[in-house]
């Protein structure tokens, strides 16, 4: 959002129509989104081929010397407070059933519902950045020429703000602080490229 915002505030600025604002705001959009899907996709698969290369190292360690795994599951499970006899007969249970399954699980981290998925994080984050840049551009579609630059900053940063707040309270983390830090840089990247909008029609003129 506060790359398009800033995208078309700094076109507007430049003396660019609606026309040429939607143009570039949709390009923007269009852009970041493929953008974002991109790297996620990049950085998601990166840890899906790590994921895999662990699941291949523990098959090995599994077939060639089970009883040092299994030792490495029971030290897991008496860490984590149970006996030395408990800790053997979880252990042995859950190797009975799945073993390769308990120790990605509880010496790795691993399982199936948290296993990466490139296709998904890439159409996720592909979504996430759309959605946000829609705003900007509704904004310029809607209102009038003469204020669309106060319609953009102001809706931007208040969507900002309130994203901010949502997701400082749901984390537990103070509210005041992250509304004022979102809406700070915001509001910094849509002035900056503004003011360069500015000079550059000024130049051009």
């Amino acid at each position: 959002m506060v790359s398009t915002s800033s995208l078309v505030l700094g076109v507007a600025a430049a003396g660019a129509d609606s026309a040429t604002m939607l143009l570039t705001g949709t390009a923007g959009l269009v852009a970041g989104a493929m953008s974002m899907a991109a790297g996620e996709y990049v950085s998601v698969s990166s840890q899906a081929d790590a994921e895999a290369a662990d699941i291949a190292k523990e098959k090995a360690e599994l077939a060639d010397s089970p009883a040092a795994e299994r030792a490495e599951l029971v030290a897991i499970y008496q860490k984590r407070g149970l006996d030395r006899a408990l800790a053997e007969q979880v252990t042995d249970q859950l190797m009975a059933k799945d073993a390769l399954k308990a120790h990605l699980r509880d010496e790795l981290g691993l399982t199936e519902e948290m296993a990466a998925r490139p296709i998904q994080a890439a159409w996720a984050s592909a979504l996430a950045f759309s959605i946000g840049a829609a705003l900007p551009l509704l904004a310029a579609y809607l209102a009038p020429r003469a204020s669309v630059d106060y319609w953009i900053a102001g809706g931007s940063l208040l969507f900002l703000a309130l994203l901010g707040g949502v997701g400082a309270k749901m984390g537990g983390a103070p509210v005041g602080k992250a509304v004022l830090r979102v809406t700070f840089w915001g509001a910094f990247a849509m002035t900056a490229t503004a003011g360069i909008g500015s000079l550059f029609g000024a130049t051009v003129a």
